[in-house]
């Protein structure tokens, strides 16, 4: 993997890890000034102060699970910007299983902000796969196994 490609996959992850452990800044902070990420539920949030609001609320709303995460494909749109393409499923807490029906395509655009890749946009969609379900128990194999491996995202 390119040092460019490191860093995104660095960013993503670090971007996860916020998540679960509930830092609405820590998640906040891995995008650039102006970033945007647009939620399971379609909602569009603009600028870290809004990104950071808005998980905040959500923190506070919602015993929210833990992400794992299977990156399928990391590629550079151009010098400084890089495509992370992943695949991620929520952990229930306290029973350590994926909620299947929250799996999830992720969809991150990172860019070279002076040096630090920074994120300008996260995009997290459900895996519905209607009319597949097949696909659907595919998908939660593979991140069931990056859970028992006690790992958080995997390549």
């Amino acid at each position: 993997m390119s040092s460019e490609g490191q860093a995104a996959f660095d960013v993503y992850r670090q971007l996860l890890e916020a998540w679960n452990h509930r830092d609405a800044d820590a998640f906040a902070s891995v995008f650039t000034p102006d970033g945007s990420a647009i939620g399971f539920d379609g909602s569009q949030m603009n600028g870290r102060a809004e990104i950071a609001k808005t998980i905040r609320a959500i923190f506070a709303d919602h015993p929210t699970a833990p992400y794992v995460a299977h990156v399928r494909e990391i590629r550079a749109l151009r010098p400084g910007v890089v495509l992370v393409r992943a695949v991620a499923g929520l952990v229930v807490r306290g029973v350590g299983e994926l909620s299947p029906g929250l799996n999830a395509v992720q969809s991150v655009v990172v860019v070279d902000t002076d040096g630090e890749p920074r994120i300008a946009l996260f995009q997290n969609t459900p895996a519905a796969f209607h009319g597949r379900p097949e696909l659907s128990q595919q998908l939660t194999d593979a991140l069931t196994a990056i859970v028992h491996r006690g790992e958080v995202v995997s390549t």
